[in-house]
């Protein structure tokens, strides 16, 4: 059964001396933070208008009311 390249590659690592293996630790690391920080941050206006059909045909403020009310229960 062939080997995978994931696996070929730990096995070299394991041949590498520990500052071998640090420095190769610490190169992956800035490789793969680099990929993750290449996305786009996202914003909080993409949620706009998100389960707004929940909320067609309720009147706000007896809505509020309604609340406030069961507080007070």
């Amino acid at each position: 059964m062939a080997m995978s390249t994931y696996d070929q590659v730990v096995k070299m690592t394991k041949r590498l001396n520990l500052p071998e293996q640090l420095q190769l630790l610490e190169t992956l690391s800035r490789m793969v933070r680099a990929q993750v920080t290449e996305t786009k941050p996202h914003s909080i206006m993409e949620l706009e208008g998100l389960g707004a059909e929940i909320w067609q045909g309720v009147d706000a403020q007896a809505y509020v009311d309604q609340e406030r009310a069961s507080w007070e229960s």
